[in-house]
């Protein structure tokens, strides 16, 4: 087993937010797929932890038998792969499957977050109950657009009502594709800079749209755990704290006097009510300042493997080495590797 310099013994690390292609799913969430899928598909096909069980198993072991995972899937959001009847099926697929695995390998796999067809919402609200109650779902995931489309149109609601409702959490991973350009006067992003910047944007304009049109305000249990340590949102806490008081005086011709009236706080306040990871790619300063934007209370440990250069063990060890140098106390270093997984999410004691 790998262990890191000086680090803290804890009895438990439960990953919150790496990723998984499950075999059956993965040779069939290509069959219709094109555009900017079949990039996802070159991609996945160089990273065998993904879909291959014995190697997840065996990276997995690295980090010793307290290292353990909640399953979600990986990019691409199962809407950009086809039309409604092609992913239901889908989502169908990878619930049933994760379900099953986190069924034969509990010592492993503590639990996992259902896949939904956003393409039909209405059928996105059947499959989320699905999962929950028959499968034994954690909570949903969800990404930050719709095909484009943002997640505060009304079709919407319904789903993050029946969250509610159930009072179970969300994932939210980002999604943007090399086809979003960077400039007006250009039809594709170049230099994957969709990626390096345009997934912590698509985060924070996320958590802003369910700001401010008053998703966050229907249902304020809502629990909403983002990827990547909240984005852009912990690293421009000044913008959205006194720039966002300033809310509607930079754009004299959009009145948003009867948004601020709707508000029953300030913006910033209802930013610390999303939740982040620490899947940050070892970098220890965003970190600190992810943790010090939302609170330990409010971060989970989570690696975003196997999406790094080694295919699956670099991001989880860089990442227990951040959460390990930083200055937390037992208490805190506890919290955020498995209690607030337990709090948070519903992960049941062993």
């Amino acid at each position: 087993m790998l262990h890191t310099p000086g680090e803290h013994p804890v009895n438990v690390k439960i990953d919150a937010f790496p990723h998984i292609l499950p075999k059956k799913l993965y040779e069939r969430m290509f069959d219709h797929a094109g555009g900017e899928a079949l990039n996802m598909k070159k991609r996945t096909a160089g990273i065998p932890m993904l879909w291959d069980l014995d190697e997840r198993f065996r990276v997995m072991d690295l980090f010793g038998p307290e290292y353990r995972q909640i399953l979600t899937i990986a990019s691409p959001p199962l809407e950009t792969l086809g039309e409604p009847s092609v992913t239901r099926e889908l989502a169908k697929l990878a619930n049933d499957e994760m379900a099953e695995l986190c069924r034969r390998y509990p010592e492993r796999f503590c639990g996992f977050s259902a896949s939904l067809a956003m393409n039909d919402p209405e059928a996105s609200v059947r499959e989320a109950e699905r999962a929950i109650t028959q499968l034994g779902a954690l909570g949903i995931q969800i990404f930050t657009n719709v095909l484009g489309h943002p997640l505060d149109e009304p079709r919407f609601q319904p789903l993050f009502d029946a969250m509610a409702e159930l009072d179970r959490p969300i994932w939210c991973h980002p999604a943007r594709a090399a086809g979003h350009p960077d400039y007006p006067s250009e039809d594709r992003s170049r230099y994957e800079m969709w990626w390096v910047f345009g997934w912590p944007y698509e985060t924070a304009l996320f958590m802003s749209r369910l700001i401010f049109s008053g998703v966050l305000d229907r249902n304020p249990n809502l629990r909403i755990l983002t990827h990547h340590g909240g984005g852009m949102v912990p690293h421009f806490a000044g913008r959205i704290g006194p720039g966002l008081d300033q809310l509607g005086a930079r754009t004299p011709d959009e009145d948003l006097a009867a948004v601020r009236r709707g508000m029953t706080k300030r913006p910033y306040e209802y930013y610390k009510m999303f939740y982040g990871d620490t899947a940050l790619f070892g970098a220890e300063h965003a970190l600190r300042c992810a943790i010090e934007f939302f609170g330990v209370e409010h971060m989970l440990f989570g690696s975003d493997s196997p999406f790094d250069p080694e295919k699956g063990p670099q991001f989880i060890r860089e990442t227990i080495a951040n959460i390990e140098a930083l200055d937390l106390d037992a208490a805190e270093r506890a919290a955020i590797y498995e209690g607030n997984a337990r709090r948070v999410l519903g992960v049941a004691s062993q």
